[in-house]
């Protein structure tokens, strides 16, 4: 008697990509089981269990025959539980409850519980815009993640809270059951209220700082002693940055799902991440036993990533930055698994000048000797710091500049000058691929069609022939003094650009 067979389809994640998994069930004359092949995971491989029991408490009987269940390409890993609802289909399929036609060009994406209702699983939103990008027109979720399927334009969303009713919409004769579907995870609110920085009394140079690292997206080292705001002033950066738009919002909400946050409109704000100094290597770049999880790096991209007291995380957490902080993405490989991630954060370091934090402190003295002090800097090391774009010093507010009040550099002033300036960096650089200063390479910045006049770079040429800067350097100061002309409306960097780009390149030149 020939096998009966059934086909359903689910989606393979590899970090935000993804890939259409065929499922194909059969029956067959051998020893009544059910076996599932084609390279499933831990997690995936105890579906046996869980679509044996929603099978039975949705109103249905396992086959009595034996039961192959192929999960292909086989080659492909497949993680998670999130398989669950397309092999309980496939199942059901072999025995006729549901018309194998009907799912023909349907995806299914959802966990099962014991008794038949379905549980969201992290990454609803990137596996629905792999199954757009793979042709399909039609996807299947639990009922909890309608609104962030829905997100996703061009394909036509099916919400379900149970087995059973997703197999009465099939052709199942049965009568609908109303159940309690399963909530999702708690949706987390974004940073909407943003802190003013017409709070932060003094140090006018490092909040003219802060203003030019947002205009132009460039990654910010912020050096001074305890007290001296470093922290006020990250926090401050998100709220000067403009809202994520089109692909940059659809990405940063697919990384909030697939890290597993509750999702029910995109997220239109840069997201922020601060982790603590004992974060692992893992944990920023991003890994873990089965599922690859995005790191911080990750789940920072569109936004800010701020390293609080950097010297003290480990130098192999600070040194894995480097890759991400030039190509804008980040490579995880496992033995069993790979996964690719956005990293297109802006960077924002935090540091005392040496572990007392009272070096070069006018007001109090430092006790730490000269090879403390250089041990502690080297924390930092130098590739790292050379792909630092602004680096500033703080000093602790004096008592006069408490009594003269705060500045009159609001948010609202410095957020309306970035939009500002961030429009013009736009309309230049309209036709390529970049949109913000940070992101162009140096060739396009030292062809002629765009070079800085030798008069103006004069500073620059200078230092670069004393060896005090390196060519990434001088293509990053470069890249600061574009910013600096988009702030001033300014059609091209001059002399004077130049020389303030290296001052806030070189603290202490």
């Amino acid at each position: 008697m020939p096998a009966a067979t059934a086909h359903a389809a689910a989606v393979a994640l590899e970090g935000l990509t993804g890939r259409i998994v065929e499922i194909e069930a059969a029956l067959t004359n051998q020893t009544p089981g059910l076996r599932l092949v084609g390279l499933p995971d831990t997690a995936l491989r105890e579906a046996q269990a869980r679509v044996r029991s929603a099978v039975e408490h949705s109103g249905f009987e396992m086959p009595s025959r034996h039961l192959t269940v192929n999960l292909s390409p086989a080659a492909v890993p497949k993680q998670g539980s999130g398989f669950d609802l397309g092999i309980a289909v496939a199942v059901l399929g072999t025995t006729g409850v549901v018309d194998r036609e009907a799912v023909g060009d349907t995806v299914y994406l959802g966990e099962l519980g014991l008794d038949g209702r379905l549980r969201p699983v992290p990454g609803v939103l990137p596996a629905v815009r792999a199954a757009r990008r793979a042709g399909r027109s039609r996807i299947v979720v639990p009922t909890a993640s309608e609104a962030e399927a829905s997100l996703v334009d061009g394909i036509e969303v099916v919400a379900v809270p149970s087995l059973r009713a997703l197999a009465i919409r099939c052709g199942a004769d049965l009568e609908p059951v109303d159940v309690e579907p399963i909530p999702g995870p708690p949706v987390q609110p974004e940073r909407t209220s943003p802190l003013d920085l017409g709070e932060v009394i003094g140090n006018a140079e490092a909040v003219e700082a802060l203003v030019v690292a947002a205009a132009g997206g460039h990654h910010l080292l912020m050096t001074g002693p305890p007290g001296a705001g470093k922290t006020m002033l990250a926090n401050r950066l998100p709220g000067l940055l403009p809202d994520l738009t089109g692909d940059a919002a659809l990405d940063a909400t697919s990384i909030a799902s697939l890290a597993g946050h509750g999702i029910d409109r995109l997220r239109r704000r840069p997201p922020w991440q601060a982790p603590h100094h004992t974060a692992s290597a893992a944990s920023i770049i991003g890994g873990g036993t089965g599922r690859i999880h995005p790191g911080a790096v990750t789940r920072a991209s569109g936004g800010v990533l701020f390293l609080d007291e950097a010297p003290e995380f480990p130098s192999a957490v600070l040194d894995s930055l480097r890759q991400p902080l030039e190509s804008g993405r980040v490579s995880v490989h496992r033995a069993a698994a790979r996964a690719d991630f956005p990293a297109r954060f802006q960077l924002v370091l935090a540091r005392n000048p040496c572990p007392c934090g009272q070096w070069g402190s006018t007001d109090r003295e430092c006790t730490c000797t000269p090879t403390v002090r250089d041990r502690y800097a080297h924390r930092l090391s130098g590739p790292l710091l050379d792909r630092i774009d602004i680096q500033v010093r703080l000093d602790r507010v004096t008592e006069a500049q408490v009594r003269v009040g705060m500045p009159a550099t609001t948010t609202a002033t410095a957020r309306s000058r970035v939009l500002e300036a961030r429009r013009r960096a736009a309309r230049r650089l309209a036709g390529t691929k970049w949109s913000i200063n940070a992101e162009v390479p140096g060739s396009w910045l030292r062809h002629p069609d765009h070079a800085v006049a030798d008069e103006a770079r004069a500073p620059l040429l200078a230092a670069l022939q004393r060896n005090t800067l390196s060519l990434r350097g001088h293509d990053r100061v470069l890249r600061i003094a574009w910013t600096l002309a988009d702030l001033a409306g300014n059609d091209r960097p001059g002399r004077r650009e130049i020389s303030l780009a290296l001052a806030l390149r070189s603290p202490d030149a």
